[in-house]
């Protein structure tokens, strides 16, 4: 039986006159709470207003979630005179410094990363796929590393950054990449190794706490999953149903590889930022980076060796 999976979205709190950014999503998150409950929340920035979906089995019902959620976003923003956008990146607006939300957790980040909270207003879309542990989930995401510039390529969605096109497809990638502990992560041994690097992350401060782990991948600090963070936020449901499924089934791909015993690739760092810029860049119009064989790509390519090695 597949894993259950769900996602985690972002979007913008417009005006629908200006287009502009408004530091107003707690007022919608209040109102989505009546339909979702705690599944709408705030972010960092005033800007951002998040929703999360249950729990799915199967790839139809996870769709009708993200309907259905992003319809209960939207009526909130509607009933305060407001919009959402689903974009990465603002496009209009007044953007640094951010707006930040209020609240002790907001407060002890603004006072640990200082000028980096100033710029990240940016909208992603994390996807969950259950595990039945943390070694497991630590040992997945070795076999996930490769393909993170794939899907980032797959999911680019954020040109634009407060009126000015940037010439990247994913901006929102290259603005997080200057957190001390985000993008691709290292490969990992054992979940030992995952936990003693984090220990050390948190003891000399790069880590606020296990929530400001920002990895593209790790084994999530609170549910049972596998969390895959590399993705812009897609512009409609049925684009973020598809990254979903593409992103369980490489998830269970690299299960079985798990359980046969196959060693994981282990690109070097190096490597595999460059391989992020080039997709961040020009998405999958462009030549990529092959991080298993160090050589060029057409990101397209990339694309349909992810989706060939996934198919089944």
């Amino acid at each position: 039986m597949a894993p259950r999976f769900g996602i985690e979205e972002e979007y913008f709190v417009v005006d629908p006159g200006t287009r502009e950014v408004v530091p107003r999503a707690a007022d919608v998150v209040r109102r989505a709470a009546a339909a979702l409950g705690d599944r709408a929340s705030t972010e960092l920035v005033g800007f951002l207003a998040e929703a999360k979906t249950p729990p799915c089995d199967d790839l139809v019902k996870l769709e009708e979630q993200i309907r259905q959620m992003r319809a209960a976003m939207a009526d909130a923003a509607a009933a305060e005179g407001l919009r959402l956008a689903a974009t990465g990146t603002p496009v209009l607006g007044d953007l640094v410094p951010a707006p930040i939300t209020a609240g002790p957790r907001y407060a002890e980040s603004l006072a640990t990363y200082r000028g980096l909270d100033d710029e990240q207003s940016i909208c992603s879309c994390h996807v969950h796929v259950e595990m039945p542990d943390r070694e497991r989930a630590v040992l997945v995401g070795n076999h996930l590393r490769p393909w993170l510039p794939t899907l980032l390529a797959l999911a680019a969605n954020s040109p634009f950054w407060a009126g000015r096109d940037t010439g990247h497809a994913c901006w929102r990638a290259l603005a997080w990449a200057r957190w001390p502990v985000a993008g691709p992560p290292p490969y990992f041994a054992s979940l030992a190794h995952y936990e003693g690097l984090v220990a050390s992350l948190l003891e000399c401060g790069a880590l606020m706490d296990t929530g400001t782990i920002f990895w593209d991948v790790r084994p999530s600090a609170r549910l049972p999953t596998v969390e895959v963070r590399v993705a812009d936020v897609a512009l409609t449901a049925a684009d973020a149903a598809a990254l979903a499924g593409l992103i369980r089934a490489l998830v269970e791909t690299a299960a079985a590889a798990v359980d046969a015993g196959e060693p994981a690739p282990d690109p070097p760092q190096e490597m595999l930022r460059a391989a992020y810029w080039l997709a961040a860049r020009d998405g999958t119009a462009g030549t990529g980076l092959d991080v298993r064989s160090g050589r060029p790509a057409a990101q397209r390519h990339m694309a349909a060796a992810l989706l060939g090695s996934t198919e089944p």
